[in-house]
Parts: structure tokens; sequence; C-alpha cells
């Protein structure tokens, strides 16, 4: 079986694959954003209080206040949902990237996945150091160095440079 015929050899399919992942990305964090708006009882204070590792006392310190919470609870589910909604529509798309690339460092430093350390919450797998989290981190990374929202997305209208594939 011959895999070559099978490559993604020129630009417009890197790019296409990467405009997909840029709205994968992007769907994940309208989706988690969305949710946490539209459920009058969610709290960031559970996940705060359950935060484990090095940066612990600075997470347990953000649930020690109802201001703070509060804070902590509209930055987060308004943070998600707009970085989710750049992602997808391609606007403002490094920015979007390096926020939500802001956003998963808290989370990951908030619930870090070492040898020893359990959550309220169980996870999907066993992780070493590298979670879902990180690796979404490195995807954004990726798309980071690479202006996908001007080959799809608001972001070609507003820049206007033409990308050649």
């Amino acid at each position: 079986m011959n895999l070559h015929r099978f490559s993604c050899a020129s630009a417009g399919c890197k790019n296409t694959w990467l405009v997909i992942l840029r709205v994968a990305i992007g769907w994940h964090f309208l989706y988690e954003g969305v949710v946490k708006l539209l459920n009058p009882n969610w709290t960031s204070v559970g996940y705060l209080l359950d935060s484990k590792g090095l940066f612990s006392f600075f997470f347990r310190y953000l649930a020690s206040s109802q201001d703070l919470i509060s804070v902590m609870n509209f930055l987060n589910e308004w943070g998600l949902t707009l970085v989710g909604l750049s992602l997808i529509l391609g606007l403002f798309t490094r920015l979007a990237t390096i926020s939500a690339m802001a956003l998963l460092v808290i989370y990951y430093l908030s619930h870090p996945p070492f040898i020893g350390l359990t959550y309220a919450l169980p996870s999907e797998g066993s992780y070493l150091f590298v979670d879902k989290i990180f690796i979404e981190f490195c995807a954004l990374g990726v798309l980071s160095v690479f202006p996908t929202g001007q080959y799809i997305g608001i972001d070609r209208l507003i820049f206007r440079k033409n990308i050649k594939n």
C-alpha cells in the first residue's frame, strides 16, 4: 500500500487541518463556558478548594472570599466563552490562542497530574505530567505560530492579508 497517496503535502491541506484543530479547540472552550453561564448554580469554589501542588495556597486563597469567587466565576465563564467563540470565528486568533493557553496554564497549575495527587473528581485515565490540559496547551502553541484566522476566519477580512497556499 502506497501511503504517499494519502499524504497532506500541500499548504492548503495543512492549513485546513490547522483550521479544523482551531475550531475543535474553540468548540471545547465555547461549550465549557456556555455550560457554566447557563447553570445558575455553577461556581469555581469546589475546583479552587480541590487544588493541589505547589500553587494550591493561591487557588485556595481565591476561594476564601465571596467577592474573589464572583470575580473568578465571571472571568472563567466569559473567558472560556469568548475565547471559544473567537477561535471558532477566526477573530483575533492570536490573542484568543494566547488567552486560551493562559487559562490552561492556570488549570494545569491548579490540578497538576503528579504522582500521589488525587482530586475530588476522578480523571478518565492515569496521567504523569502530560494530561489533556497539557496536550491542548501544546496544540494551541502550534496554532499560535500559524495565522489560521487569516486562512479561514474573520481575521482575513480585518487584516486583509492574502495568505498564499
